[in-house]
């Protein structure tokens, strides 16, 4: 009862088929190959051509079933693996066309029904098919497009709207915490709100928390911060804002409010919030809180950061505070730490699937291999501990967390506040095995479909094996002054919409005679969750160069 049709060019599809039968569910090719002793360059225009016909006859959610032999798809999985470049690197050719590799697994021709593998170099002869793999590949989402953004908040006693930074378009009130939400980062927080109520009264405070601070952060490195600007014609009233000036001063500074410190904040300047933390501390100036009660407070937060496998722009803070009677203070903060260990241990095995063991590890030392996330920590103030989690891989552990004690400044005769910070995101990534930071800001559906609304399960990526794609960039520095590297990531991120995963420094090379510095650094561009393709890359590299020299004042070599 099947439709057969001969004499089809696999690479225009399209013409074979009338408008009303180009949907198609699924397409296969078993064992593509030009003929005879063709190299793997004219192989890998055929699967060219072929993706990039596939995709103008499949339906949404259709799939590619692409058989090879043993080798030639150039992936991991294949034992043993070619060389990259004497495969025929199937992943980068699908990518070119929109496509993304979804699964792999053994070829079994013996599982088909009358299928017989012959056209041995285009003879009426079998070929070895023993290792093949069938590669079933997807539709990868769209592009994003970063058109400009205004985002409205309180800000004092008044709403404004403000820019959003481009990098962080794609991150600003996508609502991971709202009750509704599914994702994993909300799942972890209320699980870890309802083990930390075994041992503690618990007020949840996070609704209403401004997304944007005025003045200047004491303490905190100005290049980690996301300036902004208020849209037009949203600059608050004189009056407005001399009434909510003290409440936007709590909210504005890290370390002690001074007259000086009230003095930075006049000039109109805006930034989007780095940490919880100044929320908090308005709270305890306030006094507005009970004491042995957990205050949780959670949200996003923001800081610029360079691009390494662990740093996130954008990451999902929860911070609890806790007032104790003087002279509890350390019994009450190990009572804290020893309830987020019984929680996370609750939480890691309720995890389905093989996984990776993990601890929740407590130390008073800070070391550079705890991450960007503790070093930015420390710029908000003197830590006692740092919270880690350590797993199989990786022993000495990723810093997810730092308790502190409130300032002198905010201490009483009688009480000592204790506040915990922990890195939601980070936790979801070691939980629930994501590779990726990127893939928890996904706007692919298969992500949230792989976790029901509260519970926890081992990600299975839907993007296997991306290509990633390499490139140099040299340029001489302006002047004499230190090259701010944390801008460079961040033009990186922001001109290639996330598609960067490392910027390594090759070379830094001093001119004799006129002193002039030249820096070169290797690029390496990786999608995590859609198709990215050579060319793609090639032009976001361009971009990058170009912004490079406009932005940073550099001259390209």
């Amino acid at each position: 009862g099947a439709e057969v049709v001969f004499s089809v060019d696999c690479t225009k599809l399209k013409e074979h088929f009338l408008p009303g039968k180009r949907e198609f569910d699924r397409i296969y090719f078993n064992f593509p190959h030009c003929g005879r002793k063709a190299g793997v360059v004219k192989n890998r225009q055929l699967l060219a051509g072929f993706f990039h016909s596939c995709a103008e006859v499949l339906a949404q959610d259709g799939e590619v079933h692409v058989a090879l032999c043993n080798g030639q798809g150039g992936t991991p999985a294949d034992q043993p693996r070619r060389e990259w470049h004497n495969s025929w690197q199937i992943v980068a050719v699908a990518a070119g066309a929109g496509f993304i590799l979804s699964d792999v697994h053994p070829f079994k021709a013996e599982t088909i029904h009358g299928y017989k593998c012959t056209g041995y170099r285009s003879q009426d002869k079998s070929f070895c098919v023993e290792g093949a793999l069938n590669h079933i590949f997807t539709r990868s989402t769209a592009p994003l497009c970063f058109s400009p953004v205004s985002c409205q908040t309180q800000l004092g006693n008044q709403k404004v709207s403000f820019q959003v930074p481009q990098v962080l378009v794609d991150k600003i009130n996508r609502g991971f915490l709202e009750v509704n939400s599914s994702h994993p980062v909300r799942t972890i927080k209320e699980k870890l709100s309802a083990g930390l109520s075994q041992a503690f009264p618990l007020q949840n405070i996070s609704s209403c928390l401004p997304l944007l601070h005025q003045g200047h952060p004491s303490g905190v490195c100005h290049s980690n911060i996301f300036w902004t600007t208020l849209s037009p014609g949203e600059a608050p009233s004189t009056e407005k804002m001399s009434q909510g000036l003290a409440d936007t001063l709590l909210c504005s500074h890290f370390g002690q409010d001074t007259d000086e410190n009230v003095q930075e904040a006049i000039p109109k300047q805006f930034y989007l919030r780095p940490s919880l933390l100044p929320h908090a501390r308005a709270i305890i100036k306030t006094r507005t809180f009970s004491p042995g009660t957990l205050q949780v407070l959670s949200g996003p937060v923001f800081r610029k950061c360079r691009i390494t496998p662990h740093s996130m722009p954008a990451f999902h803070e929860m911070l609890v505070v806790l007032a104790v009677s003087r002279g509890t203070e350390n019994s009450c903060v190990q009572m804290l730490v020893d309830n987020m260990k019984t929680t996370m241990n609750s939480l890691h095995q309720g995890v389905s699937g093989i996984k990776p063991s993990i601890s929740l590890q407590e130390a008073t030392s800070f070391g550079a291999e705890l991450g960007d996330f503790a070093a930015f920590e420390r710029q908000l103030g003197e830590i006692q501990h740092f919270l880690s989690v350590g797993t199989d891989t990786d022993p000495s552990g990723c810093c997810v967390g730092v308790i502190r004690t409130a300032p002198d400044e905010l201490k009483s005769h009688e009480l000592v506040v204790v506040s915990a910070s922990l890195n939601l995101d980070l936790l979801a990534m070691l939980l629930c095995g994501i590779s990726d930071w990127r893939m928890l800001w996904t706007s692919d559906s298969r992500f949230l479909r792989q976790f029901p609304e509260g519970e926890l399960r081992l990600f299975k990526s839907f993007s296997l094996y991306p290509p990633s794609y390499v490139h140099d960039v040299s340029f001489w520095l302006p002047g004499r002054e230190e090259f701010d590297e944390v801008a460079f990531h961040t033009l990186a991120r922001r001109v290639s919409g996330e598609m960067v995963v490392s910027i390594q420094l090759r070379d830094d090379f001093q001119q004799p005679g006129t002193g002039r510095r030249s820096l070169c650094y290797r690029v390496t561009f990786q999608a995590c969750d859609r198709a990215l393709g050579s060319r793609e890359a090639a032009e976001l590299q361009l971009h990058l160069r170009q912004e490079i020299q406009q932005q940073l004042g550099v001259t390209l070599r």
